[in-house]
C-alpha cells in the first residue's frame, strides 16, 4: 500500500498536522509513525502544561502568529472533546529595577499580538494575584491558561483513527529512500511507501530531515534538560496561579516560573542545561556519541562561548538546591529549600545553526519530497493545531 502522507513523529505536532490533513482531505491516505510503545512521551508528555497567550514572541513571526491562531483552536478543540483546562491568568514580574524596560517590551509585545487585557498592575495588585509574590513591577495576561498536553495529543490520536488513520507504534525510522516520486520509509519492522513525508520528530527531527534530502544538514538539535522541583503540598498555598520572571532576552528560555498544573500541585522551574543525550531525562543518561555530536558541532561552540556565563549558572543550579531555591526566592522570598521536593524533567529540542544561532522562530523547510518541521519548541503545544494548519497547507498543495 502507498500511502499519500507519511507523519514521522507521533508528537502534538505530528498527531495535530495530521488531523488537519484529514480535516481538509478526508480522501488522503495518512500514517503516523511513531518510535515509541505510545503516542506523546517525549516533550508533549513532559511539558509544563501553560497554554501560552503570545507575550513574548516577535510580532509578525511565526512563533506570534501560530502561537495566538493556535491558542483560540486549541481552547475550542478541548471544549468541544471535553478536555479540562482553565484559564488561569499569569502575572510577569520584574524583580530588579533594571528589568523594567525589559518588561515594558514585553507589554509593548503583547499589545502589537493582540492580547487585549494585558496591563501593568500595582504591586498593591500584585499582591491580591499573587499574595506571596515580590517585585518591583508587573503585568498582568488574563488570556494564560493551563491544560495536560498529554491528553490533548490523545485526542488528536483518537480523531486520526476515527476518521481513518493509521497510527504505527514502536516503528523507529531508520532510512528513507526515493524512487520514481515515492519515499520509501525503512522502520525497523516493515517498509512504507509515501508520496510526501513530513518530519515532526523533535529531537530527532534533524536526523531525519537528512534523511529526507542530505542537504538539510546546516542545523543540530541541542537537547536542553529543563528539571523541575515541586512545591510541598502544605506549601502550594504560596501559588495562586502562574509566576513568570522577565526573561533574558538574548536566551531562547523563559526563566525559573511557577506554575500550578492542571493534573494537580504546584512546578517550580525549568532551569536550562545541556543534557547528555537527546532524551536525557536525568543528568546519569548520557549518550556518548550524541553528546560528542553535539559538542563539536561548529554554532554550539559559539553558543556556549557567548553564554558561558548564564550556562555556568544554570549547571550550578542544577546541582545546588540551594541555588536554585534562591533563583526562586527573587520571585517568592518565604520560598525554603526544605518546601521544594524534586519534580521531573522536560527536553527541549532547540534547533542551532552552524553560525551559533539558536533559532527563535519556528522553522519548516520543504524539499521535493518531504515537509521538515526542524524546529518547533514552546510554544509548539499551545500552536500545535495552528502549525499542524500551517504545515497541512503546504502538504495540500502537493496534491491539487
Amino acid at each position: 500500500m502507498t500511502y499519500d502522507v507519511v507523519i514521522v513523529g507521533g508528537g502534538i505536532v505530528g498527531l495535530a498536522t495530521g488531523l488537519k490533513i484529514q480535516k481538509a482531505r478526508p480522501d488522503l491516505k495518512i500514517a503516523i509513525l511513531e518510535k515509541e510503545d505510545q503516542l506523546a512521551k517525549h516533550q508533549t508528555a513532559n511539558n509544563s502544561g501553560v497554554i501560552h497567550s503570545g507575550l513574548y514572541y516577535k510580532p509578525g513571526s511565526l512563533k506570534a502568529t501560530n502561537c495566538i491562531n493556535g491558542y483560540h483552536e486549541l481552547i475550542q478543540f478541548c471544549t468541544e472533546e471535553k478536555i479540562p483546562f482553565e484559564i488561569t491568568g499569569k502575572v510577569v514580574v520584574a524583580t530588579k529595577e533594571e528589568q523594567k524596560p525589559l518588561l515594558k517590551t514585553l507589554f509593548d509585545r503583547g499589545l502589537q499580538n493582540g492580547l487585549v487585557g494585558t496591563r501593568y498592575i500595582s504591586l498593591e495588585e500584585l499582591k491580591e494575584y499573587e499574595p506571596h509574590c515580590a517585585g518591583v513591577a508587573a503585568i498582568h495576561v488574563p488570556q494564560t491558561g493551563i491544560v495536560d498536553y498529554f491528553q490533548v495529543a490523545l485526542a488528536y490520536g483518537r480523531k486520526i483513527i476515527q476518521a481513518g488513520g493509521a497510527i504505527f507504534l514502536n516503528h523507529k525510522v531508520l532510512e528513507i529512500s526515493h524512487k520514481d516520486s515515492i519515499n520509501y520509509i525503512e522502520t525497523a519492522n516493515k517498509t512504507f511507501e509515501s508520496k510526501l513525508v513530513i518530519n515532526c520528530a523533535g529531537l530527532y527531527s534533524d536526523k531525519v530531515a537528512e534523511m529526507n534530502d542530505s542537504s538539510f544538514n546546516d542545523v543540530k538539535i541541542i537537547p536542553f534538560r529543563g528539571e523541575y522541583f515541586k512545591l510541598k503540598k502544605e506549601k502550594e498555598y504560596l501559588v495562586k496561579n502562574l509566576i513568570y520572571p522577565v526573561p533574558d532576552p538574548n536566551f531562547p528560555f523563559l526563566g525559573v516560573h511557577f506554575t500550578r498544573m492542571m493534573k494537580g500541585g504546584v512546578e517550580a522551574g525549568p532551569n536550562a542545561v545541556l543534557a547528555f543525550r537527546r532524551e536525557g531525562y536525568k543528568k546519569s543518561q548520557i549518550n556518548l556519541g550524541e553528546l560528542a555530536e553535539t559538542l563539536a558541532w561548529p554554532g554550539f561552540q559559539k553558543v556556549a562561548a557567548k553564554y558561558w556565563k548564564t550556562g555556568l549558572g544554570e549547571l550550578y543550579r542544577s546541582f545546588s538546591k540551594a541555588a536554585f531555591t534562591k533563583a526562586l526566592q527573587e520571585l517568592i522570598p518565604e520560598i525554603q529549600e526544605n518546601d521544594l521536593v524534586e519534580g521531573g524533567a522536560g527536553v527541549r529540542a532547540q534547533a542551532c545553526d552552524r553560525t551559533g544561532g539558536l533559532l527563535d522562530d519556528f522553522a519548516i523547510r520543504e524539499s521535493d519530497y518531504s515537509i521538515n518541521v526542524l524546529n518547533a519548541p514552546s510554544p509548539a503545544a499551545t500552536s500545535s493545531l495552528s502549525i499542524g494548519g500551517t504545515v497541512a497547507e503546504m502538504a495540500i498543495k502537493r496534491f491539487l
